[in-house]
């Protein structure tokens, strides 16, 4: 019976020594995989939907790349209590990351941002367009929000408050990539009430005009001129018009008002009926058409000291500016010929 107890002794012995051997691997693994992971160079976008399991997550990250084990990745985020900390969103990862990092990043929360650089001169339905190209909405969840009339904006009238033409400033912006469309839309507003801070609006009831106005003059000459240094010039020409209560007749009020845009007008185009159309219409048109820029709108406020009234494009991206209405229609006619 001795014999046995030696026997069972040294069983125990080899048991005790070969978990302690397995332990000893699993910790290297884990040591491994935890500290010492192949990092990868290129980004991997992986998008946590909400609700989702630790286990589910880790299939992804794993199926991904971003990690090298999802079983390690479930161990670790059970034995540190991490599963519930987990947000929900879009993520860059790199492939080969520290699980550290991993778990660091998803407590944090989404991390991907996207770049949208909106022009100057674009409609809301093209800022749409072009938000939408990028971000997790759709261009009609867009235009939806930015005329549901909801957002107090200073300049625009209360019957106006459902077309935010004119008032989405263009610029360079970054967000994260989940950012909901009605979040863009009052990013985009708060940016033009900071970027026009700094100007001086009184100037706007000496010219005569509201601020409402000033934007949208400003939007036309967005629309009407390509040189940098014409803007106070065509600026001077609507403001002289409007005071000697001449039709403006600017191309771009008409464009605006055409299903789509024309690189010639015909005479038909100008008899389009439509508020917009500056042929058919004295002052202003009803709201802006297009969101200007601030070159723009400095423009309006600060006018070249001219007495102008015509302007013709010279073929060349610059025009030719006169007070006097026949040697307008003699350089027209050069310009055409």
């Amino acid at each position: 019976m001795g014999g046995g107890g030696k026997d069972r002794r040294k069983w125990y012995i080899a048991g005790a020594i070969c978990v302690i051997v397995a332990l000893a691997v699993l910790f290297t693994v884990l040591v491994a995989h935890y500290f010492y992971p192949q990092r990868g160079e290129e980004p991997v976008r992986v998008v946590i939907e909400e609700g989702e399991s630790a286990s589910q997550i880790a299939a992804k990250l794993h199926e991904n790349k971003v990690i090298t084990s999802a079983t390690i990745f479930r161990f670790l985020s059970w034995l540190q209590r991490r599963q519930d900390d987990f947000k929900a969103g879009t993520y860059i990862f790199n492939s080969g990351m520290h699980y550290g990092e991993v778990f660091a990043l998803l407590e944090a929360g989404p991390n991907h941002q996207v770049r949208v650089t909106i022009p100057e001169g674009l409609t809301v339905e093209q800022t749409a367009a072009r938000v939408a190209e990028v971000m997790g909405f759709s261009e009609e969840e867009f235009m939806a929000v930015a005329t549901i009339g909801g957002f107090d904006v200073d300049f625009i009238p209360e019957g106006n408050r459902d077309n935010l033409e004119g008032f989405l400033f263009p610029k360079t912006y970054d967000f994260q990539a989940d950012t909901p469309a009605q979040e863009v839309v009052k990013v985009l507003l708060r940016q033009f009430e900071a970027e026009t801070s700094g100007l001086d609006w009184t100037r706007a009831e000496e010219l005569g005009l509201t601020p409402y106005q000033v934007v949208i003059a400003a939007s036309i000459i967005e629309r009407e001129v390509v040189l940098p240094e014409e803007r106070p010039l065509v600026a001077a020409v609507i403001l002289n018009r409007l005071r000697t209560d001449m039709l403006l007749q600017m191309d771009a009020t008409v464009q605006y008002a055409l299903p789509e845009w024309k690189d010639v007008l015909t005479y038909e185009d100008l008899q389009t009926p439509s508020p917009y159309n500056t042929y058919l219409h004295r002052g202003l048109p009803p709201a802006p058409i297009c969101n200007p820029g601030l070159a723009s709108i400095q423009a309006v406020l600060e006018p070249a000291e001219v007495d102008y009234l015509y302007y013709v494009a010279t073929g060349d991206g610059g025009h030719f500016f006169t007070s006097d209405y026949d040697e307008f229609l003699r350089v027209k006619q050069e310009v055409q010929r």
